[in-house]
C-alpha cells in the first residue's frame, strides 16, 4: 500500500500524538521496560499508527512510530510494529467507532486479569467511565488476532471501554487514542481501590438503575459543553 500525499500531515500529527501518549503510560506507571502500546486509527483510511516492537519508552518519538494497515502489515516506518499489532488491527476492523487502543500490564488491573475475575461496579468512577463491571476476556496466545477476537467479542456485550484479558492484562479503547489512554489510567485506579476494598471486607455493589444514571450523566452531561457553556464539578 502506498501512502498518498493528502494524508501526510495527518500521519505526522498522529505520530506525534501517539508518541506523546506513550509518555502518559510511564507517567502513570502503567508499563515497565518495553511492555505496552498505544495505537491510533488514521481517520478515513484503513491504517493505524502504533508503537514499534521492543523499543524503550525513552527512545520513542514521532519518527519511531510505524504505520500499518488494518491487517497489521507494515506500510511506513523503519521498525517492526508492536507484537500486539494484530490485536489492535482486529479491533479497528470490527469496531468502526474505535479510534484508539491501549494495552498495558498495569499492576492491579493485571492482577484482576490473573484471577480471571471482573472488577465489580462498587465505585461511582466504575459506573461513570465503564458503565458497569469491567469484564474479563478469554485467554489467548500472542502472535495472531486471537487476542483481538477476544477483545471484540467481550466488549460487544458490554458498555465498558476496558477488558481484562485473562492471564495477560488490560486493553482499553476510545473514540481516539487519548480517550483510550484515559480509560487505561482510570482502570488502574479503580482496580487498585477495588482490590484494597476487598481486603477490608466485601465491597457494596451499586444498584443497576444507579449505574445507568451515573453512566448517562458522565457520558452526556459532565464537563464542558460547547452548546451550553456550563460547568460541572
Amino acid at each position: 500500500m502506498t501512502i498518498s500525499s493528502d494524508i501526510t500531515s495527518t500521519l505526522t500529527s498522529l505520530r506525534r500524538t501517539v508518541a506523546d501518549l506513550h509518555g502518559e503510560l510511564t507517567r502513570y506507571q502503567l508499563v515497565i521496560w518495553t511492555a505496552g502500546n498505544v495505537s491510533a486509527r488514521v481517520p478515513g483510511r484503513d491504517l493505524m499508527v502504533i508503537k514499534p516492537s521492543g523499543v524503550s519508552y525513552e527512545d520513542l518519538d514521532a519518527d519511531s512510530m510505524v504505520v500499518t494497515d488494518l491487517h497489521g502489515k507494515l506500510v511506513e516506518g523503519e521498525r517492526n510494529p508492536s507484537s500486539d499489532t494484530a490485536a489492535h488491527a482486529y479491533v479497528y476492523r470490527h469496531m468502526p467507532g474505535v479510534g484508539g487502543v491501549v494495552h498495558t500490564h498495569s499492576t492491579y488491573a493485571t492482577a484482576w486479569a490473573a484471577r480471571g475475575e471482573p472488577i465489580p461496579c462498587v465505585l461511582t468512577m466504575v459506573a461513570d467511565e465503564f458503565g458497569g463491571q469491567i469484564p474479563v476476556g478469554p485467554f489467548a496466545i500472542i502472535g495472531d488476532d486471537s487476542i483481538g477476537r477476544g477483545i471484540v467479542d467481550t466488549l460487544r456485550r458490554s458498555r465498558s471501554r476496558a477488558v481484562l484479558m485473562q492471564n495477560h492484562g488490560p486493553f482499553t479503547i476510545g473514540r481516539d487514542a487519548r480517550e483510550a489512554v484515559k480509560a487505561a489510567v482510570m482502570l488502574e485506579d479503580v482496580a487498585r481501590t477495588a482490590h484494597i476494598a476487598r481486603q477490608l471486607g466485601e465491597p457494596v455493589p451499586i444498584e443497576q438503575d444507579d449505574v445507568d444514571r451515573l453512566f448517562d450523566r458522565y457520558q452526556n452531561v459532565y464537563g464542558q459543553r460547547a452548546d451550553s457553556g456550563g460547568t460541572d464539578a
